[in-house]
């Protein structure tokens, strides 16, 4: 199975980086293996009730959430999906597109609108939005 490069936000603040390959967004749970793990170290567990975001990664390196991201869309690329702007509750923004937003779900995902960003996709905990819009 894919190792996913992920950076896990915890609505308390927290930050685990690692691997996950038993991500779905279905499910309650799912493992990740620490980035400074030993060798062969067990993966921990992790609530996604806990979570802010789940952020999937193209560089689990030294790239720290950079702030000052845009939050718009380059007009000379086409966009695939809707576009959407999530508040976090922690203020954070987020804007890019989603194909699958629906209240009535725990989470969704979305890719964001700044091509420089080093998320590939986010997976957006819905319990930990203040506001979702469509732009």
């Amino acid at each position: 199975m894919t190792q996913n490069k992920i950076v896990a936000r915890f609505r308390d603040g927290r930050v685990l980086k690692g691997f996950t390959d038993d991500f779905f967004p279905a499910k309650a749970f799912f493992h990740v293996t620490p980035l400074d793990a030993p060798e062969h170290a067990k993966a921990v567990e992790v609530s996604t009730a806990d979570l802010k975001a789940l952020f999937f990664v193209k560089d689990l390196g030294s790239q720290p959430h950079r702030e000052g991201h845009r939050l718009e869309f380059d007009p000379a690329k086409p966009v695939v999906g809707r576009k959407i702007r999530v508040v976090f509750k922690d203020q954070e923004i987020l804007v890019g597109t989603t194909q699958g937003y629906d209240p009535s779900r725990p989470g969704f995902f979305v890719i964001p609108a700044d091509p420089a960003s080093n998320n590939d996709r986010v997976f957006v905990i819905a319990a930990a939005t203040k506001q979702v819009s469509f732009i």
